[in-house]
């Protein structure tokens, strides 16, 4: 954990003694109609990223020793209960966010060696998961992590227009079929959005105990306007407004891209099924505009264990319509993250970047200007 005030921000000094070069074809395609003499063409840019071997982290000596030789079936450390579990979605768009967020997880904790990353990927991209456990097997050679594979056809249907095209991308709805994607057995895991940089030792976070019968931990936002998330239909319609009564406390705003989530207790009360009916009312009746968020909202405000705030410095990515700079919050900060529509190494490739985004820097894996293939087909 460290502070930062609104009037100085720490520059994080990277350093690697050697790095792997890791080539990815055909990233993103883009097509572009170029004309030929009398001919039309139909161009396609394949990008490739390459990303740096990240250092190898080691275990402290207070660290739980895990009873397993490092190069044991990955299956043998899925259902660990004495590891920290992960969940993040992986896919091309944000493959550098989530390789430097896996770095910064492996920096700063006190056991590395303890952790287990669980990513989600797409089954609609032209390249399959295999692709993703080569690249992080690249950059990441000890860490323990298996790629699941998400349909997206299970809220395709379900999904209604967003205030920005990129909330209404299937995967970002992955967090809510977790408890169904990964084995039964895991029973507590942490799920984090792509575009976070951890700051502190994640066995801190896991360590946040969910009392009585709290299905998540995040930290709460009680000052800001919970109503401007739902529409004027839903809170002037009984049958929806009501649905708040009766709960512990009142609602408060939460983000969902910092998560201790219990998929036991998640299972059992059939939660995905509740989100999905909030998807449903929302197709028919327009009661929000936010993408994934109002439904979680909706399922679990005022029932949420309040974490400290330092695990969510959200809101840097500025606003979701115009890309705006913020400034950090003063006091201790454990968790950097750009929600928004700016994204850190999209404004510092296109050197605009905010003050925040040189915090991100020091934890981006990839190597710039290596490679890129331009062919007509």
């Amino acid at each position: 954990m460290f502070f930062l005030s609104k009037s100085s921000l720490f520059v994080f000094i990277f350093f690697s003694s050697s790095f792997f070069l890791f080539q990815v074809n055909a990233i993103r395609s883009i097509p572009n109609k170029i004309t030929n003499k009398a001919n039309e063409f139909e161009s396609k840019d394949d990008t490739f990223m390459i990303f740096k071997e990240a250092p190898e982290y080691r275990n402290q000596h207070k660290c739980k020793v895990v009873d397993r030789k490092i190069d044991s079936p990955i299956d043998q450390f899925v259902c660990d209960s004495s590891l920290v579990h992960v969940s993040m979605t992986i896919d091309w768009d944000y493959l550098r966010g989530s390789m430097a967020a896996i770095h910064s997880v492996l920096k700063h904790t006190s056991c590395p060696k303890n952790l287990f990353f669980h990513f989600i990927a797409s089954d609609s991209r032209l390249v399959k998961k295999d692709e993703f456990d080569r690249i992080v097997h690249s950059s990441f050679p000890s860490l323990r992590f298996k790629v699941y594979v998400f349909n997206e056809s299970l809220v395709e249907n379900l999904i209604s227009p967003s205030i920005r095209q990129a909330l209404e991308n299937p995967l970002n709805y992955a967090r809510s079929y977790l408890a169904d994607l990964l084995e039964e057995c895991v029973e507590r895991v942490i799920y984090l959005d792509s575009d976070v940089i951890v700051v502190d030792d994640i066995q801190e976070l896991w360590k946040v105990s969910l009392s009585d019968s709290k299905v998540i931990g995040a930290p709460e936002y009680c000052h800001a306007n919970f109503t401007r998330y739902f529409s004027y239909e839903f809170w002037s319609s009984y049958e929806f407004s009501e649905e708040f009564k009766g709960r512990k406390s009142r609602p408060c705003y939460f983000n969902t891209g910092v998560m201790v989530m219990d998929l036991a207790k998640w299972r059992e009360g059939e939660y995905t099924k509740k989100i999905e009916k909030w998807m449903e009312i929302q197709k028919e009746r327009r009661v929000y505009k936010l993408g994934s968020l109002p439904p979680f909202l909706m399922v679990f405000g005022g029932e949420v264990e309040a974490i400290d705030h330092r695990w969510n410095q959200h809101g840097l990515g500025g606003d979701n319509v115009v890309d705006s700079c913020r400034s950090l919050h003063s006091g201790p900060v454990s968790l950097l993250h750009w929600s928004g529509k700016g994204k850190p190494w999209r404004r510092l490739d296109a050197k605009k970047p905010c003050s925040v985004d040189f915090l991100w820097k020091p934890y981006d894996l990839y190597v710039p200007h290596l490679g890129y293939k331009h062919s007509l087909v």
